[in-house]
């Protein structure tokens, strides 16, 4: 299909350069401004080639000594970081194997540990923009490339993923590369044309790529060729065209086969324990429509994300009427532009491609949700995995005939600020708060601080390991095993001594545990601790504080 490009090749690489100079600047701004938290430690865990078996447990320690648990392991290889992670995580391992390359080749340190792992995704995510441009370019017209570009670079969610750890922008790039694949697919197959050997491998690398990088893939995979199937019936390929169609589409066989010596571990963490968070905590009557109004709002994000988390309601309220008006007009936006490319033709096989790929990616999301039982929608991150197609769809949109441009600049004006906010901590907070919940130990500065956290598997690790990362290098600290019951540990706690000389100030960050579990007293080898009731607080998990002395309190 041939297109008009009415600008000067020059502007447009000049405009693209720019676009892609701005998203650099969102994603690498204050990088390593947020502390990293869970999931993040995970990835350093395992990119710097370590095993959770590694952490010191069950003991106190000088927060310092952990430094050692975070160095790089210059022996490790992708094969022991594929044995670690099929064991102690449930994730593919081509993301980890890239950033343990990565970071053996900027020379990670402690001090730059976090802007380092981050990094990456920040590169990868500048790398997707390029991709949007090239997949709307492809689809429509230079200027929806653009437009699709602009949107990517200043979108808050794009951002967030972008600055966080962890193997999101890889695939989110991986999906961009295949749909323009599969756009390609769709119009020679329409056409009755053989598809190039260039697309055709091109198109199996990124799938196939994509598939070990993040096990949701699956799902986009598999939206692709429903997507093929239902929309190239849909267009009666003439008969002559139909031996073409059976075999280009044999070539959607190949990334799953190319997958094959990995599908054993897939099957083995569908059911894993780490998994279990995914299904509700408590069962109530919301589960049912709860899933359509967290993807509503991760929809939302992808456009505005203003300060409402953990905010007062004078400014919560505001903000929360701001982005719903914003919401409001950008889905009248888009549908008038969606309409008014249909009625022309302008783009209609494309347009219904990426629609269609789109719809069939959530009604897998729907799929899992309410017949597997597991609530994929609980976190935003996830709908990376066909963000690009609506990235794409609306940059078509907001290119119509009818669209005037000006849409186009508020949009991204407001992508601008809400980056900015999601950039300095005002939106988008990393979950469980590891560095607000450490400043908050410090109630006494006279007082020395202990800090006990109780683990029951690998997760509950790494979260005592992002408080310890936000806890003053004096501190000390220890992971203590509750799998038998925090009677349990308290008990082991009985048996332990103290570096640090009473009195001091404990704090016991307990998963699971409510405000009438923890014991009235705790104490140590010689150290008696008294529990302060006005200092039990939650902020995702339970922390609650003790004053300890040699004397026991009366």
């Amino acid at each position: 299909m041939q297109r008009r490009h009415s600008t000067h090749p020059a502007v447009r690489a000049i405009a693209v350069c720019l676009v892609l100079g701005v998203g650099a600047a969102l994603r690498f701004w204050n990088l390593d401004f947020k502390p990293l938290w869970l999931d993040e430690i995970l990835t350093a865990g395992f990119s710097l080639g370590r095993s959770g078996s590694e952490v010191p447990l069950d003991r106190f320690l000088p927060v310092t000594e952990l430094r050692e648990w975070f160095s790089l392991d210059p022996d490790a290889t992708c094969a022991d970081i594929s044995r670690t992670v099929t064991t102690e995580s449930t994730h593919p391992p081509l993301y980890f194997c890239l950033t343990h390359r990565w970071l053996q080749w900027s020379q990670v340190s402690f001090d730059s540990l976090t802007w380092q792992l981050r990094s990456l995704p920040a590169m990868l995510g500048v790398s997707a923009i390029a991709a949007a441009y090239w997949l709307d370019r492809l689809a429509f017209s230079s200027r929806t490339g653009l437009v699709a570009a602009t949107l990517m670079a200043v979108s808050p969610f794009a951002v967030y993923l972008s600055q966080e750890a962890r193997h999101y922008t890889l695939p989110l790039l991986l999906v961009t590369l295949a749909l323009g694949g599969l756009i390609q697919f769709v119009r020679h197959l329409v056409e009755g044309k053989s598809l190039p050997w260039g697309t055709r491998w091109g198109w199996i690398a990124a799938n196939t790529l994509g598939l070990y990088a993040h096990y949701f893939f699956v799902i986009a995979y598999a939206a692709q060729f429903a997507t093929l199937v239902s929309v190239v019936m849909t267009r009666r390929p003439a008969k002559t065209a139909r031996l073409t169609w059976l075999t280009n589409g044999l070539i959607f066989l190949t990334p799953p086969l190319l997958f094959l010596p990995w599908l054993p571990q897939l099957l083995s963490h569908v059911d894993r324990p780490e998994t279990d968070w995914f299904r509700p905590f408590e069962p109530s009557w919301t589960d049912g429509f709860a899933p359509l109004v967290q993807t509503l709002a991760s929809w939302v994000v992808m456009a505005i994300a203003l300060p409402v988390e953990n905010q007062p309601l004078a400014v919560a309220v505001p903000m929360g009427v701001v982005i719903l008006g914003f919401t409001l007009w950008l889905g009248r936006v888009a549908w008038q532009g969606w309409r008014d490319r249909w009625r022309r033709d302008d783009g209609r096989l494309e347009l219904l491609t990426l629609a269609s790929f789109t719809v069939w990616t959530l009604l897998a999301f729907g799929a899992i949700v309410y017949g597997l039982g597991k609530d994929i929608t609980t976190a935003p991150r996830y709908h990376f995995l066909y963000y690009p197609g609506i990235c794409a769809l609306l940059a078509a949109a907001l290119t119509s005939r009818g669209s005037p441009r000006r849409r186009g600049v508020a949009i991204a004006i407001v992508g601008l600020l809400s980056s900015a906010c999601v950039v300095n901590n005002l939106a988008f907070h990393k979950p469980y708060y590891p560095r607000q919940i450490a400043r908050s130990f410090n109630v006494d500065p006279e007082l020395p601080t202990v800090t006990v956290v109780g683990y029951q598997n690998l997760q509950e690790i790494a979260l005592g390991l992002s408080f310890a990362l936000e806890l003053p290098p004096t501190s000390e600290f220890g992971l203590f095993d509750r799998a038998s019951g925090y009677d349990a540990l308290w008990q082991t706690l009985a048996t332990r001594s103290l570096s640090t000389v009473p009195p001091l100030e404990l704090w016991v960050i307990a998963p699971g545990l409510r405000q009438a579990e923890y014991p009235e007293r705790l104490n140590f080898s010689e150290v008696f601790c008294q529990r302060d009731i006005g200092e039990y607080h939650r902020l995702g998990i339970p922390y609650q504080r003790y004053r300890c002395s040699r004397n026991f309190p009366g």
